[in-house]
Formats: structure tokens, C-alpha cells, sequence
């Protein structure tokens, strides 16, 4: 187990004394350097604004290129003690021994894992997906962090928080070091993580609670989607047309 991964997974277990985990996400190496100066330790890329910046919709960017840009935000913040986790969607259909060779060669500490097939667009079978999940964390033996990603509320099932706590189990049990209810409402974050036994990701959105109270509603850890890029592009798109206006 390399001592980087297990610092990072022992930060998911610091809600009570520190407050949430928070990962602001960086698209690319500029963006991981500014939330590195900014004073974060550890950063989670989103797969929506990293396909953003390599000129893809999200879901569309091929997964060389993926993993590319994440080894080079990897490089940009390795030497100020940074860590990265990254999103690799549903591993692009790679085989676990493949999917993890390519993380550990990028530098990054953790992955999110997603239960949606991105060719179909449909939530994959849970036991399914747990046996792949428990393929992954063989394979990385305890050198990655790996956040589960539960689709159910993306998909529309908001009405019963079981659905969500039925595949948290799964990969819980498939040795998931976290679970990510993409989505879920915030009253529901305590319920699922006392439930499924695992640290709760909760996704931050604008007009939402903070992370702060996202935390003392049961996330142990709090990241932005493509929130914070969408962000900086507005800004971009802010200061084009001033400039074209003179």
C-alpha cells in the first residue's frame, strides 16, 4: 500500500474532527497549479471539464487523451506535495488490470468509478458492476482510493433512497473505500452513509448547501462535477465580449 494512497483514504474518515474532505476539481495543469497555490492538498479531476479542455463534450474524450491530460495536472502539482484523484468515468471498458496499470502510471491516488455504461447511457447491473469493482481493488491492492459512483438519483429514482443503499452495499462489499450518490438530496447523505457503511462524496451545486453543511449533513467528502470549470469559462466568456465590445 503506498503511503500516498493511504494518507488520502485516511482523509475521508476526519468529518467529525475536520470537517469534510473538499477537492476542488482542475481541468488542467494551470487550473491544478491555482487550486494548489490556493492551499488544497489534494484535488479530484472532473471528467466534464477535463473533455472541456481537450475539446470534447463530456463522455466523448477517448481515454488516451484522458489520461494524459490527468498525468499532466498530476505533474504540474507533484512537487508542492499535491495529490490527485481522478474521474475515469466507467473505465472506458478496460479491463481492471489495464484501467488501474494506466492510473498508477498517470501519479494519481484515487479514481472515481461510475455505474452508468457510457455507450448505452444505462445504469449497469449491480452485481455486475460490484464484481468489476472488486476486480479493480484487487488489482490495485490498496494503491488507490477507489469512490464508487451510484447513478441511481441521475437516472430519476428520487423517490426511495433504497435503490442507492442496494448498490452502496454491493460495492461496499466489493471493497469500495467510498460511495458517490451522485445527486442524492442532501437530507439523504447521513442515511446512506450510516446504511452502507462508507464515507459519503457529495456533489457540491450552485445555490446548494456549502461544503461546510454538506458535511454536517453526512458527506465525508465534497467535489464540484464540472461546476468550477463551467465557472472559469463564464469568467472567460465575461472578458471576451468586453473586449470585442472595446
Amino acid at each position: 500500500m503506498t503511503t500516498a494512497a493511504a494518507a488520502f483514504r485516511a482523509l475521508h474518515h476526519t468529518r467529525d474532527t475536520d470537517g469534510p474532505l473538499v477537492l476542488p476539481g482542475p481541468w488542467d495543469a494551470a487550473s491544478a497549479r491555482a487550486f494548489a497555490d490556493a492551499g488544497f492538498r489534494a484535488l479530484a479531476t472532473p471528467s466534464a471539464g477535463v473533455s472541456a479542455s481537450l475539446g470534447y463534450a463530456d463522455g466523448e474524450a477517448p481515454a488516451a487523451e484522458m489520461f494524459t491530460a490527468v498525468g499532466r495536472i498530476v505533474r504540474a502539482v507533484a512537487a508542492e506535495g499535491v495529490v490527485v484523484t481522478a474521474d475515469v468515468e466507467d473505465g472506458y471498458g478496460l479491463p481492471p488490470r489495464e484501467l488501474v496499470e494506466r492510473l498508477l502510471e498517470s501519479g494519481v491516488v484515487g479514481c472515481n468509478l461510475e455505474d452508468t455504461d457510457r455507450t448505452t447511457g444505462r445504469l449497469k447491473d449491480p452485481r455486475e458492476q460490484a464484481d468489476w469493482l472488486a476486480a479493480v481493488v484487487a488489482e490495485a491492492d490498496g494503491r488507490l482510493v477507489v469512490n464508487a459512483r451510484i447513478d441511481t438519483f441521475l437516472k430519476g429514482d428520487v423517490d426511495s433512497v433504497a435503490p442507492a443503499v442496494e448498490r452502496g452495499l454491493l460495492y461496499a462489499a466489493a471493497g469500495a473505500d467510498c460511495v458517490y450518490p451522485i445527486l442524492a438530496p442532501a437530507e439523504l447523505l447521513a442515511p446512506i452513509a450510516e446504511r452502507v457503511g462508507l464515507p459519503v462524496n457529495a456533489l457540491a451545486l450552485p445555490g446548494g448547501p456549502s461544503p461546510a453543511e454538506l458535511g454536517a449533513l453526512g458527506a465525508a467528502r465534497v467535489t464540484f462535477g464540472g461546476g468550477l470549470h463551467r465557472r472559469a469559462m463564464a469568467a472567460v466568456a465575461e472578458i471576451a465580449a468586453g473586449l470585442r465590445e472595446g
